[in-house]
């Protein structure tokens, strides 16, 4: 039997997946959703700065998005992992962990990034509640109270700068930050601390443990980790691969078009910078270039 087709599928039920779907939905196309369950920022409390919704749970917004999208009977969800995909002529067949395929016209991924967080003790357990990634989105609630950058690498410098606005800066080198008499001087006149040494463990709500016992009790901490794609369809898919600060994303053009003809996408895999917004906006902008390409085929 033939695989199951549909006009477009989604690999991605989050943000920008669901953006995507939202106007081809209305445009009475035949769309599957396959989504694994495994959003981004699933252990954020509560997300902030995106218009409408500033400090509502991300995880209500998301499930909000899902009722809305599935109230169009042209819409199917599967919960499942989309393992491999493969070109036959014209059509995209994609196969998931249950193996089971199904096939399509026009491909959207949407399916993310994953957060590769430095190894150490209670970091990955305060991860979205008291240690994040973006002031934009977590900074205004500590209150300009005191706040910590671990180091990274080399851009570790202008964040701890551009951080001031939202605290009393810290930044913790941890080995992975060499500081030159410039950077020094730029990092005094923003008066940003700065902890040299290996930072240990992180303690209670958000507090540094070095390894020689010294202790910094914060509000926050901020950090920047490598971060690596979700899902190997790009590769499988021969989609050229950009390297940004902090790992690789999918090349796509103005209107989310990968240079794999019938292939977009959209959302943090397919960005170099993140956030909720900018994600559904990258998923509107693909899901109407992908009604586009369907009309004028």
């Amino acid at each position: 039997m033939s695989p199951q087709h549909f006009d477009v599928i989604v690999v991605g039920g989050s943000y920008a997946g669901l953006s995507a779907a939202m106007p081809l939905a209305r445009a009475r196309r035949s769309i599957l959703m396959i989504d694994a369950g495994q959003r981004r920022n699933r252990t954020v409390e509560r997300a902030h700065g995106f218009l409408g919704h500033d400090g509502k749970g991300p995880a209500a917004i998301a499930a909000l998005g899902r009722e809305q999208l599935l109230a169009y009977p042209n819409v199917q969800w599967r919960d499942a992992f989309a393992e491999t995909v493969r070109r036959d002529g014209d059509r995209f067949v994609v196969t998931c962990n249950d193996g089971v395929p199904v096939s399509s016209d026009r491909l959207v991924l949407a399916t993310g990034l994953i957060d590769d967080l430095p190894d150490i003790p209670g970091l990955s357990e305060r991860w979205g509640k008291t240690v994040f990634n973006c002031p934009y989105c977590d900074g205004y609630e500590l209150d300009r109270g005191p706040v910590g950058l671990l180091g990274t690498g080399a851009l570790s410098v202008h964040e701890s700068m551009m951080l001031t606005d939202w605290g009393t800066v810290t930044l913790f080198t941890n080995g992975c930050v060499a500081l030159d008499a410039d950077q020094a001087a730029q990092l005094q006149a923003r008066g940003v601390d700065v902890v040299d040494g290996i930072v240990a463990s992180i303690d209670e709500q958000a507090t540094i443990v070095m390894d020689d016992a010294r202790r910094q009790v914060l509000r926050g901490l901020f950090v920047a980790p490598r971060q690596r794609m979700t899902s190997t369809l790009p590769q499988q898919l021969g989609c050229t691969l950009e390297e940004g600060p902090f790992g690789s994303f999918i090349r796509t053009d103005a209107c989310k078009a990968t240079d794999v003809p019938g292939v977009f996408a959209c959302g943090d895999a397919a960005r170099a910078t993140h956030s909720l917004a900018s994600a559904v906006g990258d998923g509107f902008q693909a899901g109407v270039a992908v009604h586009q390409s369907l009309v004028f085929a």
